[in-house]
């Protein structure tokens, strides 16, 4: 029997995030600067200003379908299997990229302290301590994250505070030489346009909150959107002011100061002593950084698996009650791909740029479509349409941005190196989603090709058969209200469309509120003639729709809770989603 996890309270939830969107004050400002020059703190509240809306969009999506997965989640409950696989693909890329460039970037950082310190090695021992670490638990794992997170703002409150006498003592010359200077790419506008296209890899981990939201106490996921917010958006653009303050914009544009500019800002007004806690802190909230993407693709991936899209093989649990199966997938494919790069992790900003900002768009798009198709469904809080339409348009704009962003002299341009990950991973995703029609096509052309020799292959005919048989003898369950046959016949549509199944139960649970229409018996034996490849059996149950209703249904059946559909439930309804045990909404 699996231990029973402890709920995430405000800190440990914020910690987790925290770390991921908050490490971004290493480098955004910097980049930032690069494109945008003077301007680089205008980008930067810019991308707070979209931020902002993001927590209202992500605040309605959750607080309507509390469950692990985040944009993925949202897409399922609102479109289909396909389309929400797209979405957790593009966001599984994301965690991998932010892995490796985080656990490498840490690294460097503290060879900044020891220089005799191999990259490599070091980078797949610190990826292998966090998966180590994630298959302990979450628990565990929050202890951790909490640590870094507390160090990394006292450190940046200390670098502030060194940085605000210094600049008392010395004066502001500089930031304002820096106002008077051209722009090296021509107009303000461009200008803007690419520092904010750049300025949003500085969200990056906002989204990664929405992933675990089943493993933190109620109430806690709005006031992680909040707490994210008001760290970035305080930080970056107060750190770009202060980097103006200190360098001069061509020194600031230069490969050294883009790497390490916190570094070189602590050197400036602390000396020595302050540069090594910068890089102390560095190395501390990047490892913090590969954490959340340990825990964050794990909620992910065992949310896509108990939907039958990935292998059952990964729904294996420890005694810790981790899914360390998927935390020691997850550190291999990282580490592949470390070495694959040779560690010029430079060559994963495509992957990690357009894959995070595509998961903010269809973040975007899964709220639009909550309100149009799930607009019943309660919920804490809503978004403005006004307010969603503009932060989709914001991402967009800022994934055009990185796409036609000239790429660094030697490297690939963003989109070709996405695409040369993205591909495979979607046709991995594709084969699952269609694995039953692949059987099929392979037993034809195994009859056509091996038909001499057939008595050889039939018991290799059989075994594909049952399999076949296995993956459709799962058995489905639809709980109506009493819904008329056109309400019906969506259903029959959508699970011939997106389920691999030959069985399904209707069942309509009768009480003094709830009558049997009469003609219902007979339009479910027409559904049942119309769609002859399901099986369809219509059950009258006695009693009230409930949470233990639906747990003694599915004990009594055999039938997993998240292979239960249900409609849209109105604002009368007497439970919230989440408290049905993972009932999943189709219409």
């Amino acid at each position: 029997m699996n231990k029973v996890q402890h709920k995430l309270n405000q800190l440990s939830a914020t910690a987790i995030c925290g770390n991921d969107i908050s490490s971004s004050v290493l480098y955004v400002s910097a980049l930032a600067i690069a494109f945008a020059g003077q301007y680089a703190w205008v980008t930067l509240l810019i991308v707070s200003v979209v931020l902002f809306l993001f927590r209202k969009i992500y605040g309605e999506v959750v607080g309507a379908l509390p469950l692990n997965g985040g944009a993925y989640n949202a897409l399922l409950n609102t479109t289909s299997k396909s389309t929400a696989s797209f979405a957790a693909t593009l966001t599984i890329l994301s965690y991998m990229a932010t892995a490796v460039i985080s656990a490498n970037e840490a690294i460097h950082y503290l060879h900044h302290l020891i220089p005799a310190m191999p990259i490599i090695p070091m980078t797949l021992v610190l990826l292998g301590i966090f998966a180590l670490l994630t298959i302990g638990g979450i628990s565990e794992s929050a202890k951790v994250a909490i640590g870094i997170f507390i160090f990394h703002l006292g450190s940046l409150t200390i670098l502030s505070g060194f940085i605000l006498y210094f600049l008392f003592q010395n004066g502001f010359g500089t930031l304002f030489d820096n106002w008077q200077m051209p722009l090296s790419g021509g107009s303000i506008y461009t200008a803007i346009f690419l520092g904010f296209a750049a300025s949003m890899l500085g969200v990056s981990g906002f989204e990664s909150s929405a992933n675990f939201v089943e493993e933190q106490e109620k109430g806690v996921f709005p006031k992680t959107l909040r707490n994210m917010w008001a760290i970035v958006s305080v930080i970056n653009p107060l750190m770009a002011v202060f980097a103006l303050a200190l360098f001069t914009i061509p020194v600031l544009q230069s490969d050294e100061y883009q790497n390490t500019l916190l570094i070189e800002m602590g050197k400036q007004v602390g000396g020595e002593g302050l540069a090594i806690m910068v890089a102390l802190d560095a190395f501390l909230v990047l490892s913090g950084a590969v954490l959340t993407s340990f825990v964050g693709v794990t909620g992910l991936i065992e949310r896509m698996t108990l939907d039958r899209i990935m292998p059952p093989f990964f729904l294996k649990k420890n005694k810790r009650g981790s899914s360390f199966r998927i935390i020691i997938m997850f550190f291999l494919l990282s580490a592949s791909v470390l070495l694959i790069t040779e560690g010029n992790v430079k060559l994963l900003a495509g992957v990690y740029t357009i894959s995070f900002l595509s998961v903010m768009a269809l973040f975007g798009i899964g709220n639009i479509l909550l309100k149009i198709r799930r607009n019943k469904l309660p919920r804490p809080e809503r978004a403005s349409w006004f307010a969603v339409l503009i932060a989709i348009s914001a991402v967009i704009i800022a994934l055009i941005g990185n796409i036609i962003m000239p790429p660094k002299e030697g490297l690939p341009s963003n989109l070709s190196v996405f695409l040369y990950y993205f591909i495979p991973s979607i046709l991995f995703i594709i084969v699952m989603l269609n694995r039953t029609v692949l059987l099929k096509v392979l037993l034809k052309v195994i009859d056509a090709i091996f038909n001499p020799v057939q008595r050889y292959f039939k018991r290799l005919d059989r075994r594909i058969l049952r399999n076949i048989n296995k993956i459709n003898s799962q058995e489905f369950v639809f709980f109506t209200k009493g819904d008329d046959i056109a309400t019906l016949n969506k259903v029959m549509l959508y699970i011939k469309k997106n389920e691999h199944t030959r069985k399904l139960k209707i069942v309509i649970v009768k009480n003094d509120q709830v009558k049997v229409p009469e003609k219902l018996k007979e339009e479910i034996e027409f559904l049942d003639k119309e769609y002859p490849e399901i099986k369809i059996e219509f059950l009258v149950e006695e009693g009230n729709f409930s949470p233990e209703l639906i747990n003694s249904f599915s004990e009594k059946w055999n039938i997993p809770i998240n292979f239960m559909f249900i409609g849209s439930p109105g604002d009368k309804f007497p439970y919230k989603i989440e408290e049905l045990g993972g009932v999943r909404l189709i219409i």
